[in-house]
């Protein structure tokens, strides 16, 4: 059954009507080497024109998945904790940076991450912090620009521009998996009806217009639904009133 895209298509006129723009960009987890899937994540964001923040696990990276990504400029490095491992007792929500254990032990690691992939990315290594789970503690924010980041990027909604001095925080609001049930692509209808309303909260000023919409994917768990449908969702984005964002530490 085609899904009725009509009111986000409604809502993106309304945008343009307005004569607004939408600064759009992708965050995608998870990566430590080179895989099939991690080629058709290149392949479409190739196609759409819409790098992806590729997000990589240090601890795991391969450094054949380095030689990969100098030859594109559709992945985009950035940090994805340290070892993508929970530290939560059991029957809490996963987290690695949670509060769970020592600040100085999570800050090491966090700068270690970013060291071990400077060393394969260099100066490509954007240094953002998406912390595992989108769960970090609030008593590491303060240190993170200290270590050498910039920004943080988790789920939903920020409540401020900065997460803390220095430490900008760009997030991600769209997420099309069924993580707690099919753990493939959620009702279509769901995700539309997800997408016009936060853009309707934007233009009616209840939401942050200067934040980047975030889509956020996890490439190495997609089925054919859910690539297709993050495909034809980024590209009617930028068929209206999207334009492909990236981060950039110099001028965000």
């Amino acid at each position: 059954m085609t899904p009725d895209w009509s009111a986000l298509d409604q809502e993106l006129e309304a945008w343009q009507q307005a004569g607004l723009q939408l600064p759009l960009w992708w965050r995608d987890d998870d990566a430590t080497e080179v895989t099939p899937q991690l080629q058709q994540l290149t392949e479409t964001a190739q196609r759409l024109g819409l790098p992806v923040h590729l997000a990589i696990i240090p601890r795991d990276a391969q450094p054949e998945l380095a030689a990969h990504m100098q030859n594109t400029t559709d992945l985009i490095p950035v940090v994805h904790g340290w070892a993508h491992k929970s530290h939560a007792p059991e029957g809490e929500k996963k987290a690695e940076f949670g509060a769970h254990r020592p600040v100085q032990d999570m800050l090491g690691e966090a700068e270690a991450g970013l060291e071990r992939l400077k060393s394969f990315f260099g100066s490509g290594l954007r240094p953002m912090f998406v912390p595992p789970w989108n769960r970090i503690a609030p008593e590491i924010l303060p240190w993170m620009a200290g270590l050498g980041y910039c920004a943080l990027s988790t789920f939903t909604l920020r409540s401020r521009t900065k997460a803390a001095p220095g430490l900008v925080q760009i997030n991600t609001h769209l997420d099309p998996i069924d993580w707690k049930g099919s753990r493939s692509l959620l009702p279509e209808a769901q995700l539309i009806a997800q997408v016009a309303s936060q853009l309707k909260d934007r233009r009616q000023g209840r939401a942050d217009t200067r934040e980047p919409y975030g889509i956020l994917t996890h490439h190495l768990v997609h089925d054919d639904r859910i690539w297709g449908f993050t495909e034809t969702l980024i590209a009617r984005l930028l068929a209206g009133p999207a334009m492909a964002w990236t981060y950039d530490e110099r001028i965000s």
